[in-house]
């Protein structure tokens, strides 16, 4: 093919825009009942061998963005353990097959990331399954919109610091001792840790809590050779929006405000995981890297 013949994705349309009629899930929520449905790389997603013979575990790992990093992992070669809900069995056992058609070791660990113990737990069994652990992607996340400070109940507020930030806390800190020089730590911080919606107030607040856990950890981890980064999507098409991450009027429109006009896909989001997973990026630390259809950011 010459030079003049080479065509190129328009990112405006290389996904059609989401226009989701008004839908509700119970929590957590299942890609298999998504409408329409969310691309996370099943058929899409090409690896070239970045992360060959790595190990990783991926929370939220089920669906959305967390099933999206987990098929790109293993189609660049790595072993994943995925951690989910056990109401979300239907999506994991999918994502799992997925691996597992890639050639890769898949570990299944269903389990709630809000259970201390668990997290502790949750870290043991993916080195016992993978034979070791170099890659950890806190994903999993709780998001439910609520419009008046006033009725933000102790008990949502709770449980959204426990999936977002304490986890994170807790499996990171299972996970260190384990993780030998080369490896990566990376969390799914969001575009509201910028521009936080007001019906979103617990849910930014976590996130911007990320972003300086990320920034401190970086630090604290460098001189043994482990890179602590984070992602930061903006609007993407999954689960979360429909179980009560969104007011219900608001999902016909969801994502189409951005530079883009429409939502991302989970498949979109991948990349940058797999850059930050690789040695691609040995000299990026620390970084909180936007995939946000073009909104502002610092």
């Amino acid at each position: 093919m010459s030079k003049d013949q080479l065509t190129f994705d328009n990112p405006v349309d290389r996904h059609p825009r989401v226009d989701p009629p008004k839908q509700d899930q119970e929590m957590p929520g299942l890609d298999a009942e998504l409408t329409p449905k969310a691309d996370r790389g099943e058929t899409s997603y090409r690896g070239t061998g970045r992360l060959l013979g790595r190990r990783a575990l991926v929370t939220g790992a089920d669906s959305g963005i967390g099933s999206a990093v987990a098929i790109a992992f293993a189609r660049e070669g790595a072993d994943v353990a995925l951690s989910y809900l056990p109401a979300e069995e239907e999506d994991a056992t999918k994502v799992a097959a997925l691996i597992e058609a890639e050639g890769r070791t898949v570990v299944k660990l269903p389990g709630d990331v809000m259970d201390r113990q668990w997290c502790g737990d949750l870290v043991e069994q993916a080195v016992q399954g993978l034979g070791g652990l170099d890659i950890l992607v806190n994903n999993a996340g709780r998001q439910v919109a609520t419009e008046q400070l006033e009725d933000l109940t102790d008990e949502q507020l709770d449980e959204t610091m426990k999936t977002n930030v304490y986890a994170m806390f807790w499996v990171t800190r299972a996970a260190v001792p384990h993780m030998p020089p080369g490896s990566a730590v990376i969390s799914s911080t969001s575009v509201q840790a910028y521009s936080p919606s007001e019906h979103l107030l617990d849910y930014a607040s976590t996130k911007a809590a990320i972003n300086a856990f990320t920034k401190g950890l970086a630090k604290q981890l460098a001189p043994r050779g482990i890179r602590v980064n984070a992602v930061a999507p903006g609007p993407v098409w999954t689960p979360l929006q429909v179980v009560e991450g969104q007011p219900k009027e608001a999902l016909p429109e969801f994502g189409h405000s951005t530079p883009l006009g429409r939502a991302g896909m989970p498949v979109e989001l991948a990349p940058a995981y797999v850059f930050l997973a690789s040695a691609e990026s040995s000299y990026v630390l620390g970084e909180t890297l936007n995939v946000n259809g073009g909104q502002d950011s610092p």
